[in-house]
Order: C-alpha cells, then structure tokens, then sequence
C-alpha cells in the first residue's frame, strides 16, 4: 500500500507573508513621518538646533576639562618621602608618576612598561621633538638597598633606538646607580637621573632636561642640546 499524502498546507505562504507585511508598514510608517515633518518643517529645525547644541555644549567641557588637566599638571610637585611620596608608591605607581612629571614638562608621554616591554616604562617626546625612553627602577628601600646595576643600562641601550626609535635612553630610580653604572652610563651615553636629581626634578618643577647633562640635539635642529 502506497503511503497516503498529506495535503499540503499554507503554513509556508503564511511565514513567507509576515515579512513583507512587516516591511510595507514600516515602509508606510516612515513615509507618514517623513510627509509630516515636511509639513512641519520647525520640527526638523529645532532637533537640528538642539543637536548642534549638544554638541557645542559636550565639545566645551571636553576643552574645559583638558584645560584643567594642563593647569593641574603644570603645578604637579612631588616629594620623595612622606604619605604619598615616590618611595612610597609601588613600581606600577612610580612609572606613572615619571610619565606625569614628564607631561608636566610639556612632554607627550605614556606609559608603556608591562611584561615583555623591551626595557623601557615610559615613552616620551618633548616639545623640541626628541623621543625619550625611560625605565624605571623603583626601590624598596632607596638608602640601603642595592644600587641600579649596569645590566639594566646594558637592556635600555639595546632597544630604546632599535624598537623604540628613541634618542635619549634614561634609567630613573628613587634609589641609586652602581659605580659600574654611572661609569658605563656616561661612556655609552645612557642619563641617569639618581634619588637626588630626581627629588630636585619632582619637586623643582623644572624639566629634566634642565637637570641632565649631554642631551641630545632635537632632530628638528632647534634649541640647545646641553643640559646643565
């Protein structure tokens, strides 16, 4: 015995249907509007008006605030002890605290130091157009923990030119440098800004470039290379 058909049903037309009924009324629905607002043109008027607006207004207090952030920066002062100084502060804090000091300079700076960061926290282009890389070094115990040893000079003078496209290698701690350090530091090149020169940089409000000496000429040719 043959099987017995079934009938076929109009389920499928119905699914097909519902589609293009949704979209004749909101084809409908849109064309209604749009005839309506031609028909009340200062409608149209004041949500543009309202738009710009918003605009202006959102577009001030994103200058007010950036504003406020350069006044504020530009007053930054930092001391080295005490509550909420930079030997207080943990190594992820102190490598923002350089970037903060450098923008306050009139630097643009960023931090960039994390796992496999290639020697350098903080990246730096000072208003003569010279790049700076920085690493720091923070110590626990700045007066008599160990001193900076020269291997971290050996890393930085390894990739601040060659991946980072940098000029003027830096190694900032809140410690001291070994005197292995301070030597190979001065052969090679690599500034070295120690517990002193940094407490004078935080707290002085001067850039750092006013503190160090042999830096660098800017690749633009402008202004003097020498620090002090």
């Amino acid at each position: 015995m043959s099987a017995r058909r079934r009938p076929a049903g109009r389920s499928g037309d119905g699914d097909r249907t519902l589609p293009v009924v949704g979209a004749l009324v909101g084809v409908g629905l849109l064309t209604a509007l749009l005839r309506w607002l031609a028909a009340h043109r200062w409608v149209v008027l004041l949500l543009v008006l309202a738009a710009l607006g918003a605009a202006a207004a959102f577009a001030w207090q994103r200058q007010a605030r950036a504003r406020a952030d350069r006044e504020r920066t530009s007053r930054l002062r930092m001391a080295l002890t005490g509550p909420g100084g930079l030997d207080s502060l943990a190594p992820d804090a102190f490598e923002f605290a350089v970037r903060d000091l450098l923008r306050r300079d009139g630097c643009r700076a960023e931090k960039v130091g994390r796992s496999n960061d290639q020697s350098v926290d903080v990246l730096a282009d000072d208003p003569l157009g010279r790049r700076w890389a920085l690493q720091c070094k923070h110590k626990q115990d700045p007066l008599r923990g160990k001193p900076v040893p020269v291997g971290v000079l050996y890393s930085l003078l390894g990739t601040y030119q060659r991946v980072h496209r940098a000029q003027v290698p830096v190694v900032v701690t809140n410690g001291r440098f070994s005197r292995k350090s301070v030597e190979w530091g001065r052969q090679q090149g690599v500034l070295l800004v120690d517990r002193e020169v940094l407490a004078d940089w935080a707290s002085s409000g001067r850039p750092l470039w006013e503190l160090l000496p042999r830096i660098p000429a800017p690749r633009s040719g402008r202004g003097s290379g020498s620090g002090r």
